[in-house]
């Protein structure tokens, strides 16, 4: 079975295609390379011993798909691609728009056109906005307070209402909740263009000594420490998701929407611990204000990825921490 996984370059998709290839899928990328590098793909195949095929081509452009899933023939996709960065989304809505919901919807154009209709597509916790916790799937959503956000639960909506009108679709959407950690080897992990928006590369950077210190926004919450709790995931239990939601659109029909997270929430301060143990070194933060949008708490209630996708966690906070200082100090410089 082909698998068309667009973005696949990327942090979660390169970890995603080496599940594919290990469980004997052939692999076809899509990726503009706009936040990622081909040489993660030559890793992906170091890591698997087998080789993917892969297309500089943006999501955007409907005559390169076209010509793609003519080639290749995909019988799924799996729709990674897309701009993520929370705070950039507000300062450039219409790029976030443009991107993530223009190209989705050329994508699922392309898709229809060839008779392609199995899709796990990356969602995003984010869609539940101010939700009490834990989440789950039957909350109603879209209460976003970011265009980042926003766009997540457009597309849901937009593949809801392809469903609706085509019933021989089958659909998962993956929520997301905080993915960190690397693949054991070191090979690849989160290796983000310029400073990090995200927590835990900003962490190892400044570890490494790449950064001067952490800013954690914020030690004043209503939280056990003050700090902001949030459900942390390693990046290869999530890879294993999609595994799971790809068997799932393979057998059946319909549109699931499914939590993808440990379940339980883990503070700023428990990851600044976690890290400071595996790499052996205090590491140099502050305290700072607030950050607008942040929510105090959020987790995940992912029973029903475990009820009907057959998949759970498997790895802890100290083993995302040991994966993540594994890659960052096999690349100090990142993947070139």
């Amino acid at each position: 079975m082909t698998i068309l996984v667009t973005g696949g370059a990327g942090y979660i998709g390169s970890h995603t295609c080496v599940e594919l290839l290990n469980a004997g899928y052939d692999v076809v990328v899509v990726d503009n390379f706009y936040n990622s590098v081909p040489a993660v793909l030559d890793r992906v195949e170091k890591i698997t011993g087998k080789k993917l095929k892969y297309y500089d081509c943006d999501i955007r452009d409907r005559e390169g798909l076209d010509k793609i899933f003519a080639e290749d023939k995909p019988e799924a996709v799996i729709h990674f691609a897309g701009l993520k960065a929370v705070g950039e989304s507000s300062k450039l809505p219409l790029l976030y728009y443009d991107n993530n919901i223009s190209g989705s919807v050329t994508l699922f154009e392309a898709m229809e056109n060839a008779g392609c209709k199995k899709i796990v597509f990356s969602s995003s916790a984010t869609v539940y906005g101010n939700n009490p916790i834990p989440y789950k799937e039957d909350m109603v959503t879209g209460d976003v307070s970011n265009p980042y956000g926003r766009t997540k639960h457009f597309i849901e909506q937009i593949l809801g209402d392809v469903y609706n009108a085509d019933n021989s679709w089958s659909i998962s959407l993956l929520r997301y909740f905080n993915p960190i950690g690397a693949h054991e080897s070191g090979l690849i992990g989160e290796d983000p263009n310029g400073i990090p928006n995200n927590l835990m590369p900003y962490i190892s950077r400044v570890a490494i000594g790449k950064l001067e210190k952490l800013t954690v926004f914020g030690g004043d919450y209503d939280t056990k420490d003050g700090t902001c709790i949030r459900d942390y995931i390693h990046v290869v239990d999530l890879a294993k998701a999609h595994l799971c939601a790809v068997r799932k659109i393979t057998d059946s029909t319909g549109i699931e929407a499914y939590n993808i997270g440990n379940g339980k929430g883990y503070s700023v301060l428990d990851i600044i611990r976690a890290f400071e143990k595996v790499s052996g070194s205090p590491l140099n933060y502050v305290i700072g204000d607030r950050r607008a949008g942040d929510l105090p708490a959020f987790y995940a209630d992912a029973s029903k990825a475990n009820r009907e996708l057959g998949w759970s966690a498997e790895y802890d906070i100290e083993k995302m921490c040991e994966d993540t200082w594994n890659f960052q100090k096999k690349n100090p410089d990142g993947i070139k």
